[in-house]
């Protein structure tokens, strides 16, 4: 966890140095209608004119990548030019809608704002998603488990059990939980990084983070055993299988180890969390906002002002932007502050995530016990 800053680049910059001509194509034409309407304006003509090319260089990328794969000669970090092409493509998508609000289309599979991104595109994401499976399958040797969504649900919710906090509470921290998984991962588990040498995992953390997750782990590991004595004996079982392997490419240890080391002392506050955010998908957001930029999150949740609460320091603006919030098109990131409200309400690419999973998580409490 901790800020992520791993991806700096802008996507002005990727515009500006990865741009292939623009050729006429289907998503250039101009219809009947506009025809029929008049000339483009010319900032109207520009937009488009960049919105097509943005929307080849990305088609470019992910040729690229899929020709790299082939011959195995992918380079350092390989999902960092694809990652700021797409960023590119939708940020002109945006900018092309803002001055033309005809081409805003119907909605589109991934529950993106029509307003961003063109529903005849999304071929080009479901590639884009492909690749990344690729590109950050886990490293040989990592270790699975064969229930990798119960056992964060598990972890999660005796962790928050060990807080003091009652069962509503502990099942919300397991909900939670599984959330800041699939948000990280998409539900992936033991999981590379493509944009990053820092991250990696089941809960994308860094070494230094993993190791402050372990010895937190072995200060509340005697509660835990007070009142599940099961869950311990897994953990004891997964300690000695991972061995002298990284522990963030054991899943049980990853999840852990991930949770111990930056939310585990937020469970105390969630039943506050919840009164003031009712909806689940908006507590599983906040608790997102701790893996992106920490240090403001903590301080909102001090404020007593927790929506209102406004961030401005440019370099939180940016760790924002580089994790996908205020980073499409010209007016999102031209913003130099911003509510938490605002910031919740702008995640909405992890809408789908946090979604599947409540509904996973509903699936998991829906089973027998035992």
């Amino acid at each position: 966890m901790g800020i992520k800053s791993c991806c700096a680049a802008s996507a002005a910059l990727v515009l500006g140095l990865c741009l292939v001509p623009a050729a006429v194509g289907r998503f250039g034409l101009v219809s009947p209608a506009m025809a029929q309407a008049g000339a483009l304006t010319k900032p109207q003509s520009d937009a488009l004119n960049t919105y097509d090319a943005a929307v080849k260089n990305f088609e470019a990328i992910l040729a690229q990548r899929r020709a790299q794969l082939a011959s195995k000669q992918l380079p350092n970090l390989p999902g960092q030019a694809l990652y700021l092409a797409r960023n590119v493509m939708m940020g002109a998508r945006k900018d092309l809608t803002d001055v033309l609000p005809s081409k805003i289309g119907r909605p589109n599979k991934f529950g993106i704002p029509p307003a961003y991104f063109d529903a005849d595109s999304e071929q080009l994401i479901d590639d884009y998603k492909k690749l990344f499976e690729i590109m950050q399958a886990p490293p040989a040797g990592a270790q699975n488990s064969a229930t990798p969504f119960k056992d964060v649900v598990d972890l999660g919710t005796a962790i928050a059990r060990a807080r003091g906090l009652d069962t509503a509470t502990a099942d919300a921290a397991g909900r939670i939980s599984l959330g800041l998984f699939f948000a990280e991962t998409n539900g992936n588990q033991n999981i590379g990084n493509a944009r990053s040498n820092t991250y990696k995992g089941s809960f994308q953390t860094g070494p230094s983070e993993d190791q402050n997750g372990r010895k937190k782990w072995a200060a509340i590991k005697p509660s835990i055993a007070a009142f599940d004595a099961a869950l311990i004996a897994r953990d004891d079982k997964e300690e000695a299988r991972a061995g002298n392997l990284d522990r963030r490419y054991n899943h049980w240890t990853a999840v852990r180890d991930g949770l111990m080391n930056a939310h585990a002392e937020l469970f105390l506050q969630i039943p506050a969390i919840v009164k003031t955010l009712p909806d689940p998908v908006d507590q599983m957001k906040l608790f997102e906002l701790i893996q992106i930029v920490p240090s403001p999150t903590r301080s909102a949740l001090r404020s007593g002002n927790l929506l209102g609460y406004r961030i401005s320091d440019p370099t939180i603006m940016k760790y924002l932007r580089n994790n996908s919030v205020f980073a499409f098109g010209q007016a999102d990131r031209a913003r130099t502050s911003a509510t938490f409200r605002e910031v919740m309400d702008a995640m909405w690419l992890f809408n789908e995530k946090f979604e599947r999973a409540l509904a996973t998580f509903d699936e998991i409490k829906a089973r027998p016990k035992g």
